[in-house]
């Protein structure tokens, strides 16, 4: 039976339902690979639900536990996160264009970078986010990583088995930008 965890994803911490493979359980705090509607995700356990929970309510996979490896991975992306939002200040100023640029998120995948402005924004600003996130995704070239991080790199990497092998005072105006999928 499989077991459902709370997990906290994402840049802004949203909280969702997560099926772990198998009967594995997550202690509390334990950094996990998710899978969610946006692609591969590190997130946090918050709690693991009574096992009989209704599954089919899950938000996404929850993989496995992060590894060593994971951990020098994602310290890569946030050099490249940090990169990436100084490239987009520069740009804006360049273009002249008026947004404020609150942060930058990579996915743990690296498939896409998204950018969280305070406000609204002028369609320029999508355009230039998209057109930086698809020059800085082939920068990175991490495409061909996405199915090993999901499934692992062999034995003992870390990765279990398999079965089939309101807005108030302030806003946030997200602009995605996802490079399309080989």
């Amino acid at each position: 039976m499989s077991q459902l965890h709370l997990v906290r994803v994402g840049l802004l911490g949203s909280v969702g339902r997560f099926q772990a493979s198998g009967a594995e359980r997550f202690e509390r705090g334990a950094r996990v690979v998710c899978q969610t509607d946006r692609g591969l995700e590190v997130g946090e356990v918050l709690a693991a639900l009574a096992l009989g929970e209704d599954i089919s309510r899950a938000d996404g996979q929850l993989l496995r536990g992060l590894t060593s490896e994971d951990d020098m991975l994602l310290e890569r992306l946030t050099r490249h996160k940090e990169e990436a939002f100084t490239a987009c200040e520069r740009l804006l100023r360049e273009a002249n264009l008026e947004a404020t640029l609150m942060d930058v998120e990579h996915l743990f995948d690296g498939r896409s970078l998204y950018f969280y402005f305070l406000g609204q924004t002028p369609p320029e600003v999508e355009l230039l986010t998209a057109q930086l996130a698809q020059t800085y995704e082939a920068q990175v070239q991490f495409r061909e990583f996405s199915e090993t991080l999901a499934q692992g790199c062999g034995p003992d990497c870390g990765v279990g088995e398999k079965e089939d092998c309101g807005d108030g005072c302030i806003s946030c105006h997200i602009a995605a930008a996802c490079p399309s999928k080989n």
